[in-house]
């Protein structure tokens, strides 16, 4: 088996609608994605021959993703009246609205399934709202190979 890892990064406000504690107020990161994919074979012809996958493939993808995010309010959709959002939307603020709230563990879900998509087959994506707190998000194998 074998596997890649890349980083991207991206700064981003959110806040956590109905959390107790002080992330229920808006507030920023410097957010840091680590993304691993993985296979069995490499490429067998062509320039990415030798490899699982070209790494600037793999990376633009990654920071692909990461920039949709980058310097955004990130909000869950409904967690906030229309007005409110009309009001930013209306100063120009640049909004990311979500259909799930906005925690590292929900956003590495959402970045493991996005890579997924785009057929790169990642084994596990982890999350880090600071650096030395991060969430992960894989799915487990299935299969006859699984076990």
């Amino acid at each position: 088996m074998y596997s890649l890892q890349a980083e991207a990064n991206f700064d981003a406000a959110h806040f956590l609608a109905g959390h107790a504690g002080k992330c229920r107020n808006l507030h920023g990161h410097r957010w840091l994605v680590r993304a691993e994919i993985a296979g069995e074979e490499l490429q067998s012809q062509g320039s990415a021959r030798g490899m699982l996958v070209d790494f600037a493939s793999f990376k633009q993808a990654l920071k692909q993703l990461a920039s949709a995010l980058d310097h955004k309010f990130i909000f869950e959709q409904g967690s906030l009246q229309p007005a409110t959002v009309a009001a930013l939307q209306s100063e120009g603020f640049a909004l990311f609205e979500l259909p799930f709230r906005p925690t590292a563990e929900e956003l590495a879900r959402w970045f493991y399934q996005a890579l997924a998509e785009q057929r790169l087959k990642p084994t596990q994506v982890w999350v880090y709202e600071t650096p030395e707190n991060c969430a992960s998000y894989y799915e487990p194998p299935t299969g006859p190979s699984a076990r």
